[in-house]
Protein backbone atom coordinates (compact mmCIF):
# COMPACT_ATOMS: atom_id res chain seq x y z
CA UNK A 1 0.00 0.00 0.00
CA UNK A 2 1.36 3.43 -0.97
CA UNK A 3 1.73 6.12 1.65
CA UNK A 4 -0.46 9.12 1.02
CA UNK A 5 1.44 12.33 0.33
CA UNK A 6 0.27 15.95 0.33
CA UNK A 7 1.14 18.28 -2.56
CA UNK A 8 3.31 21.11 -1.25
CA UNK A 9 1.62 23.60 -3.59
CA UNK A 10 -2.12 22.84 -3.49
CA UNK A 11 -2.31 20.67 -0.33
CA UNK A 12 -4.27 17.92 -2.11
CA UNK A 13 -3.69 14.29 -1.19
CA UNK A 14 -1.75 12.36 -3.83
CA UNK A 15 -1.03 8.63 -4.06
CA UNK A 16 0.40 8.37 -7.60
CA UNK A 17 1.58 10.56 -10.47
CA UNK A 18 3.55 12.93 -8.27
CA UNK A 19 7.14 14.11 -8.02
CA UNK A 20 9.05 14.19 -4.73
CA UNK A 21 12.45 15.78 -4.28
CA UNK A 22 14.57 17.61 -1.72
CA UNK A 23 14.53 21.41 -1.66
CA UNK A 24 17.17 22.55 -4.17
CA UNK A 25 18.37 25.29 -1.80
CA UNK A 26 18.53 23.78 1.70
CA UNK A 27 18.09 20.05 1.02
CA UNK A 28 16.31 19.65 4.37
CA UNK A 29 12.69 19.41 3.24
CA UNK A 30 10.91 17.09 0.83
CA UNK A 31 8.84 18.85 -1.81
CA UNK A 32 5.85 16.91 -3.19
CA UNK A 33 4.23 18.09 -6.44
CA UNK A 34 1.05 16.64 -7.93
CA UNK A 35 0.82 16.17 -11.69
CA UNK A 36 -1.62 19.09 -12.05
CA UNK A 37 0.63 21.62 -10.27
CA UNK A 38 3.59 20.45 -12.34
CA UNK A 39 1.64 20.79 -15.60
CA UNK A 40 0.47 24.35 -14.88
CA UNK A 41 3.90 25.29 -13.43
CA UNK A 42 2.39 26.30 -10.09
CA UNK A 43 5.04 27.60 -7.68
CA UNK A 44 6.01 25.86 -4.44
CA UNK A 45 7.64 27.19 -1.28
CA UNK A 46 9.99 25.21 0.93
CA UNK A 47 8.56 25.09 4.48
CA UNK A 48 12.08 25.09 6.00
CA UNK A 49 13.94 27.88 4.15
CA UNK A 50 11.26 29.72 2.15
CA UNK A 51 12.82 28.98 -1.25
CA UNK A 52 10.25 29.38 -4.06
CA UNK A 53 10.53 27.37 -7.23
CA UNK A 54 8.62 26.60 -10.39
Amino acid sequence: MNAMKICTTCNKKVTRDYAEFRCPKCGKSNIVRCVHCREIVNTYTCPKCGFTGP
